[in-house]
């Protein structure tokens, strides 16, 4: 940065600039100074002192902000003697800076875990976390929060690290996973009342799903989970947690994809979503939009993961058809926003059966794609009193030309009759999917 060093009531005038100058071009210039600043050498030292001074929540945050992006691009730039200066220095901060604003937490929470994963000298860093701040609840909340980063920036591209050491960090953080879901039961089971702490618990234990790092037999047995599905279960539960819960189990059921590696955990993971149909139909008399929407992701997502059983023992075990009974539910929902979220596993379901080819398969799905496509037909149809063709373009009209596409994947299971025949259930009140796919099909 040229003229050397800048003051600290310089720094601090150009971030009110940028947060208040009612002049626009007062907030260009303020940003593209700051912007030098941060590429700087000073900009280390600087943050540093910003956070102790602890003025307001513009300047911390910048600050905050700051120290997190030097740490990902430039820890280069740091001499191996001051890392330990520097992680002693960050948890310092967050602890001090708790209270002031969730969004400097997270920040200070991502270079905190940032530097951990590039910080090879600091070993075990979730044990020292845990044993640092567990026993102390006001520390609680930000300790939860650099436990919910530190998997998600494992894969991070900002991060300059090699494949050996994220190998190494990924073979640590799965010694202290165990470690981590303890502690994450004990806060769900002491918070009581406090949904926000439940939905920090939640959103934690999605990440640890996420990075693949937790024990399938411990989880398979596990307090939380019993939560977690209790949580889904309740009519009263709010939107924030119910999205909270509904991450986390999406993330557990992509975490088991691999079924017959996880058995254990799949089997309760199978049993607590089918357990979610009474739920579902409370959400959509309670015309509550975003819980049916939570359930049907779901939904598809355990369908999605049982897939492979499903098409080679349907019917059997965790071939379970009822998993498609839950979908279908969900394609009579009279949102066309709700069916669509399982169109992916549709399309995967058709392409599975077409290249199995086998006629004793097909004639057990052939039911379920009938039902499938009464509800499309019926979804696709056009308001009595709408004029016109529906533009392309708009979300309706997207919606039918998706529905199209699925037609053509999966019409070989019903035969093109038979699609006919549901077309003309609904051509009372305009063109349906399947005329749709007539269409575009030359018929």
């Amino acid at each position: 940065m040229e003229g050397g060093k800048p003051t600290l009531p310089l720094v601090y005038q150009a971030v009110q600039a940028l947060y208040h100058d009612p002049d626009p071009a007062g907030k260009e210039r303020a940003s593209v100074w700051l912007g030098e600043l941060q590429r700087s050498m000073y900009a280390w030292e600087i943050s540093d002192q910003l956070l102790q001074m602890k003025q307001d929540v513009e300047s911390c945050y910048f600050a905050a902000q700051t120290m997190k992006m030097k740490i990902q691009t430039s820890f280069y730039e740091l001499p191996p003697e001051t890392h330990t200066a520097l992680r002693d220095s960050l948890l310092s901060h967050i602890q001090n800076l708790k209270d002031l604003s969730p969004i400097i937490v997270t920040q200070l929470a991502l270079a905190i875990a940032d530097l951990a994963l590039q910080m090879a000298s600091w070993k075990g860093c979730v044990h020292t976390l845990i044993e640092k701040y567990s026993n102390d609840v006001s520390s609680m909340p930000f300790l939860i929060e650099i436990l919910t980063v530190l998997p998600e920036e494992v894969h991070s591209r900002s991060l300059r690290i090699g494949a050996n050491r994220r190998s190494e960090i990924i073979e640590d953080l799965a010694y202290y996973s165990t470690t981590v879901v303890t502690l994450l039961v004990t806060c769900a089971e002491k918070s009581g009342h406090d949904e926000k702490m439940l939905i920090k618990v939640f959103r934690c234990l999605g990440s640890w799903f996420n990075l693949g790092v937790l024990d399938n037999n411990f989880m398979a047995n596990n307090q939380l989970l019993m939560i977690l599905f209790q949580v889904l279960q309740r009519d009263e539960t709010s939107t924030n947690l119910h999205e909270a819960a509904s991450d986390c189990v999406c993330s557990a059921l992509y975490a088991i994809e691999n079924v017959a590696v996880h058995m254990s955990l799949a089997m309760q993971l199978f049993q607590g979503v089918l357990s979610l149909e009474t739920a579902y139909h409370m959400a959509v008399a309670r015309e509550d939009l975003d819980k049916v929407l939570n359930y049907c992701r779901i939904f598809t997502e355990l369908c999605e993961t049982f897939l492979e059983m499903t098409v080679r023992t349907p019917g059997q075990g965790m071939g379970d058809l009822r998993i498609l009974e839950l979908l279908l539910i969900c394609a009579g929902h009279p949102q066309y926003e709700v069916v669509e979220i399982s169109f992916n596993f549709w399309y995967r379901l058709g392409e599975h059966l077409y290249k199995m080819n086998d006629p004793a398969i097909h004639r057990v799905f052939k039911p379920y794609i009938q039902r499938l496509l009464h509800s499309l037909a019926r979804h696709c149809q056009l308001d009595p009193d709408h004029e016109g063709v529906p533009e392309d373009t708009d979300d309706f009209g997207e919606f039918r030309m998706r529905v199209s596409d699925l037609v053509k994947d999966v019409i070989f299971l019903v035969g093109s009759m038979e699609c006919a025949g549901a077309d003309s259930v609904a051509s009372r009140d305009g063109p349906s999917c399947c005329s749709l796919h007539q269409h575009r099909a030359g018929w």
